[in-house]
């Protein structure tokens, strides 16, 4: 049998973390088993949803680099795609099941529904719908719609059954039919319920494997019975643990960014995040973390789901995506960073001037946000000292000399490269006898204005001789 999979998110915003790390894992398995994957979007609650928010998922998983081969805007035999565009298919199925007896008429109001469970719960009961509307008679269903009561569908669950699934990860899980009440699964604006909606759509599309987060097991017994009464093959079901924060928590905007596109805003790389999220509660048989693409298709494997929850920890992230950074082709980097300068008005113009500043910064940074910072050194007119160190070392007479040894030597060349520069070191030396830390911290804290940072020689290479000159004149106490 063909793997068919979905991932099906509600156009309520951008891709959470959670939503995102779902997507992945469907991703990868329809991949590792040459299936297909499948994107639906399940609009069907018109106070949440909005179309706005179609695209931004559309470009979150774009980015990510997780294609998908079914798709409102890919089409495919299934189609439509859209749950607001299969309204006339609910009302089908929902016909049938009422034909068959599966389900029937609910006329009462949210009001009387209200104290029915009130009066069921004074009584030590359940809660659960009485079933009032089950034997309603005609006359009565007439004399409610001259009222001008719409009614919902409710599905009746059968009695005394069991109902239960082998979840590929939490294994057997069981549930007595006494313990779900007759349940809504067409609103009376004739709107389908998620679980009604989700099983005629995962029947319909032929999904072979429902992977999703295990926030939806409760919802998984009704859907069981559903697909039953519909005559539909029942799933394999993959429920993925939740994502918690450092703290144990489930994971929310306290722990920081979320959504998807905050990781894109802030130059997380699209590789780095899918290596990531696809290691929140499955991980490689090799105990491998770095991941390639290629590699997680290979050795995706469900079986090793965990059941326990995965721990979004950030700084784990933050390694990692320095990692693929500092193994990113210097090109396709730059391409990627040139934004971030541009957010802060910095010339990007000589290409070949940004390639070799990102080529000293790629082994600073975790993330393409945080180039700017360090890449500041190479934009500014002026050198600031901060550090009290690097103030004392400049007035030291030892150190004056560097600065005018090293100034004579600048005023004598045109242009400066890695290569001149070590050469120029290297006359300073031996003309002043000065060497090692007080040769080289003195140049550094003139060009950068700090004790530490990137190669020296590139640093004076990508500053060009004037920027130099100017630089070292600033330090000269006259």
């Amino acid at each position: 049998m063909e793997t068919r999979v979905r991932f099906a998110p509600s156009p309520t915003g951008h891709l959470h973390i959670g939503n995102a790390r779902t997507a992945i894992l469907n991703w990868l398995f329809a991949k590792h088993t040459n299936g297909k994957f499948i994107l639906r979007i399940e609009d069907t609650d018109p106070e949440r949803s909005a179309d706005e928010f179609i695209k931004p998922i559309f470009e979150d998983l774009k980015w990510l680099g997780l294609p998908w081969d079914e798709g409102p805007d890919v089409g495919g035999s299934m189609q439509p795609y859209r749950q607001s565009e299969r309204f006339d298919i609910y009302k089908k199925y929902a016909q049938n099941l009422l034909s068959d007896g599966k389900a029937y008429y609910c006329y009462c109001t949210s009001d009387e529904l209200d104290q029915m469970r009130k009066e069921s719960l004074a009584k030590g009961g359940t809660g659960f719908y009485n079933q009032k509307c089950l034997h309603l008679s005609e006359t009565e269903k007439d004399e409610f719609v001259e009222q001008g009561r719409k009614p919902t569908i409710r599905f009746k669950v059968p009695e005394n059954a069991e109902i239960k699934f082998d979840d590929v990860v939490r294994g057997e899980l069981k549930w007595d039919s006494e313990n779900i009440s007759d349940f809504v699964i067409m609103r009376s604006e004739g709107i389908p319920t998620y679980n009604f909606a989700v099983v005629v759509d995962d029947g319909l599309m032929k999904i072979s494997h429902v992977i999703r987060g295990d926030d939806h097991v409760s919802n998984t017994p009704r859907q069981i019975l559903l697909y039953q009464a519909l005559g539909f093959e029942i799933p394999e079901f993959v429920h993925i643990p939740m994502i918690l924060g450092d703290d144990r928590s489930r994971l929310s905007k306290r722990h920081g960014a979320t959504s998807l596109d905050q990781y894109h805003n802030k130059g997380y790389l699209p590789e780095a995040l899918v290596n990531f999220l696809s290691l929140l509660s499955w991980s490689s048989e090799s105990g491998d973390e770095i991941l390639s693409i290629e590699r997680l298709i290979n050795e995706i494997d469900l079986n090793r789901i965990s059941k326990s929850a995965a721990v979004f920890d950030v700084e784990k992230l933050n390694w990692m995506n320095g990692t693929y950074i500092r193994q990113t082709e210097l090109k396709r980097l730059t391409e990627l960073s040139i934004p971030f300068f541009q957010q802060k008005d910095y010339p990007v113009g000589d290409v070949d001037k940004t390639e070799n500043i990102i080529s000293i910064l790629q082994e600073k940074v975790d993330y393409l946000e945080q180039l700017p910072e360090h890449a500041a050194i190479f934009f500014r007119d002026k050198v600031r000292i901060e550090n009290s160190e690097a103030k004392s070392m400049v007035r030291q007479d030892s150190t004056q000399k560097v600065f005018w040894s090293f100034l004579r030597e600048l005023e004598a060349i045109e242009n400066i490269d890695r290569d001149i520069f070590r050469r120029m070191m290297k006359t300073v030396q031996n003309e002043t006898g000065i060497m090692g830390k007080n040769l080289w911290m003195p140049v550094r804290i003139a060009l950068t204005g700090d004790l530490h940072g990137p190669d020296l020689p590139m640093v004076a290479e990508i500053l060009g001789r004037e920027k130099c000159e100017k630089f070292i004149k600033q330090v000269i106490i006259r």
